[in-house]
């Protein structure tokens, strides 16, 4: 069971709006904090409209792009995507005060089985009309332009984007959304709960939608039909894979039950995704009586000074209720999720330092137009510093920041050079990467309001307490008058974890004193959040005559963007992690995050390790060559092993990387034998290893758990899941330890004002970190019970009835919980713990002991390039991870799979260029059609550190993709690509240069 706190109902003290679905969602409805509250506005309700006034259907439209309709991609899946019913503009619109809503007469429509009648204007998109009108936020809208299938709902059956949709051709005909109750959607809900199918769950709508429709007409799909019918529906999470399978077995409704005893290592199914499977509550669902619409009017170039007109006269007739600029921030108009670099504005003065970056902020009263169309605005562009190698020349853009340098990390072990002139064979490179956009499919949305004095922000996050402290510091508020809700979160992989619109929408409901609400479109989402670091590495490795390596020596250049956001974090950890999980004796490794006027360059699944991995995996392809060893086998020769030494002192433990690589040797030496000979084909490897947490600084999670009166176990959990199943697994460890089912736990959070701080979600360090909290937690618990009860360690517990149950041999002893004390929670027992991963700040020379807990993995990839156009078919990947301890195998499937998609996006296609592709048709993530089959080998070594000797795995699973399918690519063709992404001129060139 899941609680969290709604926006409680106006005028009444405490109320909470409850968000239960009859339809088959799992409640999200918590008790409310106190205090005066706001009505939410919309209804939800299951099975269609509560109006019932007659209506017929006929006729219905789906159309595809065939072969090269994402950008000349092949192969993508595009066949699949849908078109809209009627065609409206692919790039009008933002969501929340589209062209076309209201003012309209009435249009008669029959949705889910019921017909209704709804006041709209015969243009306005039904996306719009379902979620705004109707109440049915199921439906997701994550482009308003066609291109990432979210808001797909069936016409008469036929799956069509409703964001493309005027409502006036579904006049009369039958709609049919995720709230629908049919069996069709009872069996792939089920399917999706069982193969774990549905990570974040933005996506799920579209895809069920379209699932369903591919089931009326075909109950019984292929695996290849059921990738091609769900091409046109976009994925950031799953990697696909999971969701094929669940969509080619809908036998029956059976969701295996959560089991009674020893949660930990089973495939326990998602707690909250029965909520994911029926259209879950993200940023934009929830949205408070009255609220104001916000709306931000950013830089249309990289850099430019501006002056702000007369805007009271543009303003009357418009419906604006406020305009807020700089001047009007309370507090320190500085943010940073590093404190001590923390440089970027809410709402910057002259000059803007970057496309995208907001100045103004507009509220338009509810029902207005919400255009900021002729804003009196007046931009003096200026030179623009876009190369961070010219940057270190030009004008600083911070006062401190000489040369633009923002920080540089270094390690330095023995004498690299040294050591380099010495080996039998030494190889140089250099390669250079993209920004790469985060896509999630959930552009950034959130609501503000009041709670007395208390300003409550709920939002799309992936660090609620660093939301609340940066708030408040723009604010000029104390901590504690801010309280952050978290929604649930639409994708992050580390952009999310920046504030966005948090402060924005503060500032309003601050300064007005009523609700508001704020919805990114999909370009402002793209041109103003953060990027992964552009990467320029350069370097050389060597090894004997034996093939063990002897020295490494790089230098990097990260072009960190306008702000500091996590520069600092990226330059740290890239010199750190750059040998690769082998030993290195001897290294000398530089990394600068430099400004730039470019976008923000952030966090972003691996923070610089993947751009590292790039440099050092290939180069080690080559240097094998040169050793004339096999490329698996020199990886294995130079594995780290327990007792030796990282490049930074570390003596390593529970080292699993030479385990990882011996679990793909026999599929090594199968594809290896299968592409012998074979024109095109192409087999390569890549390794990975990551530090869990914060790179030698303080990272601690606190969990607790509670036990009412009534006998009801509740865990405060505020580790923000965003997808990764951070809610199920650390239940899952919470549940081991306190030793009860796993389903008898109700979830509370994350909220900062109901649960204690577990820290980011990010670094890979939830399972790790609060899963040691929560292990604390659940093992003091039951100390506490079995010490009441004066029974051993062996005895069972059990909780319910106003009772604990005690049962040690064939006694079995009760206590009444009513006749215990009640503590400052309300609790008649609780434990609260902490943890925080014991690590070694580094010296000038990079040397101590960064992290307490280390990830490792190898991937294997198998592929085919066509030598006339230089296009890539990826063909399978395998790969072999380390965990440490499973704590839910499917979920860690799911991470695996979601990653390798996105380490295929890297290596082959995304690069976003501020602005020429800030949608999601000009800037390429993988589609069905993109990710091949992958083979998941879950390896466990145990580490002491991690609860029940578990390690990360978010982070890890990306790095080893794309230097992989590098290193197929030259075992295919000869050919070196050294820019990403590996778009197929560029394969061509490296081949010709290789003489192929």
């Amino acid at each position: 069971m899941f609680g969290c706190v709604a926006v409680p109902e106006a005028g009444s003290a405490g109320a909470s709006c409850d968000f239960h679905r009859d339809g088959g969602g799992a409640d999200r409805s918590a008790r409310g904090a106190g205090g005066r509250g706001l009505r939410c506005r919309g209804f939800l309700f299951a099975g269609g409209c509560p109006a019932d006034s007659g209506g017929a259907g006929a006729g219905g439209a789906a159309a595809g792009r065939g072969g090269f309709g994402r950008g000349g991609r092949v192969g993508a899946g595009a066949a699949g995507r849908h078109s809209g019913d009627g065609g409206l503009s692919a790039r009008g619109g933002s969501g929340t005060g589209a062209p076309g809503r209201g003012g309209g007469g009435g249009v008669l429509l029959t949705v889910n089985g019921r017909s209704c009648e709804v006041s709209a204007a015969p243009v306005a998109r039904l996306s719009e009309v379902l979620r705004e009108d109707l109440g049915l936020k199921g439906t997701k809208v994550g482009c308003d332009a066609g291109d990432c299938g979210a808001c797909t709902v069936l016409v008469d059956g036929a799956p069509v984007c409703a964001c493309l949709t005027p409502v006036a051709r579904v006049a009369g005909r039958e709609v049919q959304t995720v709230e629908a109750e049919t069996p069709d959607l009872a069996r792939l809900r089920a399917a999706f709960l069982r193969h774990g199918a549905a990570q974040c769950g933005i996506c799920s709508p579209g895809m069920l939608m379209t699932a369903a429709a591919l089931l009326a007409r075909n109950p019984a799909p292929t695996e290849a039909e059921a990738s091609e019918a769900l091409g046109g529906v976009l994925c950031r999470c799953t990697g696909y894979r999971k969701i094929i399978a669940a969509v080619c077995d809908v036998s029956g409704l059976a969701v295996p039950a959560a089991p009674e005893a020893a949660p930990v290592g089973q495939r326990v199914v998602r707690l909250d995704g029965a909520a994911k499977v029926a259209g879950d509550l993200f940023g934009a669902d929830v949205v408070p009586e009255g609220a104001l619409v916000v709306k931000a009017l950013r830089s249309p170039h990289a850099h430019a000074g501006f002056v702000i007109g007369d805007w009271r006269g543009w303003a009357e007739g418009r419906g604006v209720a406020g305009v807020f600029t700089a001047a009007d921030i309370p507090g320190r108009n500085a943010f940073g999720v590093i404190p001590p670099f923390a440089d970027q504005p809410a709402l910057a003065e002259s000059p803007a330092r970057f496309r995208g970056e907001a100045v103004a902020l507009v509220a338009f009263e509810p029902g207005a137009a919400a255009s900021l169309d002729g804003f009196p605005v007046d931009w003096a562009p200026l030179p623009a510093l876009l190369d961070p190698v010219e940057a270190e020349a030009g004008a600083t853009l911070h006062p401190g920041r000489p040369g633009n340098l923002l920080i540089e990390g270094r390690v330095r072990k023995g004498d690299a050079g040294t050591a380099l002139a010495a080996s039998a064979f030494v190889v140089e490179g250099a390669v250079e990467t993209a920004f790469v956009e985060h896509a999630y499919i959930e552009p950034e949305a959130g609501a503000a309001w009041m709670e007395g004095d208390i300003l409550c922000i709920r939002a799309c996050t992936q660090a609620p307490v660093m939301d609340r402290d940066d708030t408040a510091t723009v604010l000029g508020l104390a901590p504690e008058r801010v309280r952050i809700v978290p929604s649930a979160v639409g994708g992050g992989f580390g952009s999310k974890l920046d504030v966005s619109l948090q402060p924005l929408i503060g500032l309003v409901t601050l300064k007005t004193g009523r609700p508001c609400r704020m919805v990114y479109s999909r370009g402002e989402s793209m041109a103003s959040t953060t990027k992964r670091h552009p990467a320029r590495l350069r370097g050389r490795i060597g090894c004997d005559a034996s093939g063990l390596v002897t020295g490494l020596e790089v230098e990097g250049v990260f072009n960190t963007g306008a702000y500091a956001s996590w520069g600092p974090t990226v330059a740290n950890r890239v010199p750190v992690h750059v040998t690769g999980p082998y030993f290195t004796p001897a290294v000398s490794a530089r990394a600068r995050a430099v400004h730039t006027h470019g976008p923000v360059a952030g966090a972003f699944r691996g923070f610089g390790v993947p751009q590292a991995a790039i440099w050092q995996e290939t180069l080690y392809d080559r240097l094998a060559d040169a050793a004339g060893i096999d490329r698996l086998e020199f990886r294995l020769r130079n594995a780290l092993r327990d007792g030796q030494a990282s490049a930074t002192g570390q003596v390593m433990r529970a080292v699993g990387i030479e385990a990882c690589l011996r679990a793909l040797k026999p599929h090594w030496l199968r594809a290896r034998t299968e592409a012998a000979g074979v024109p095109g084909r192409g087999v390569g490897v890549a390794s990975c290893w990551y530090g869990c947490g914060n790179t030698a600084l303080p990272n601690p999670s606190t969990i607790r758990i509670g036990v009412t009166g009534a006998g009801e176990v509740v865990l405060h959990q505020g580790a923000t899941d965003i997808g990764q199943g951070s809610n199920t697994v650390i239940a899952q460890i919470a549940a081991e330890a306190l030793g009860v089912p796993v389903g008898s736990l109700r979830l509370v959070g994350p909220d900062t004002a109901l649960t204690p701080d577990a820290g980011k979600t990010s670094a890979s360090r939830q399972t790790f970190v609060t899963g040691r909290a929560a292990e604390a937690a659940g093992r003091s618990l039951r100390a506490t019970v079995l010490r009441l009860a004066n029974a051993g360690e062996g005895a069972r517990i059990g909780f319910g009835g106003g009772m604990v149950r005690v049962s040690e041999g064939g006694t079995v002893r009760e206590i009444a919980l009513a006749g215990l004390p009640v503590d400052g929670f309300g609790y008649a027992l609780s434990a609260e713990e902490s943890y925080d991963p014991p690590t070694v700040a580094l010296d000038a020379d990079g040397q101590g002991s960064p992290y307490a807990v280390y990830g490792y993995g190898a991937q294997m990839v198998e592929l085919a390039v066509d030598p006339q156009l230089g296009t890539v078919k990826l063909l399978k990947i395998t790969a072999a991870h380390d965990l440490g301890r499973a704590i839910n195998p499917t979920l860690a499937e799911g991470q695996i799979e979601g990653g390798i998609a996105q380490g295929i996006g890297l290596a082959l296609m995304e690069e976003y260029i501020a602005g020429r592709t800030e949608n999601l048709h000009d800037y390429l993530i993988p589609t069905t059609g993109d990710v091949p089959p992958v083979e998941s080998l879950i390896v466990e070594v145990p580490d002491p550190e991690g609860p029940y000797g578990a390690k990360g795995l978010g982070e890890h699973v990306l790095i080893p993709t794309a230097p992989a399918i590098l290193n197929a690519i030259r075992d295919a063709t000869g050919a070196e690509v050294t820019r990403l992404p590996a778009l197929p001129h560029r394969v061509l060139a490296a081949m010709r240069e290789a003489g192929r």
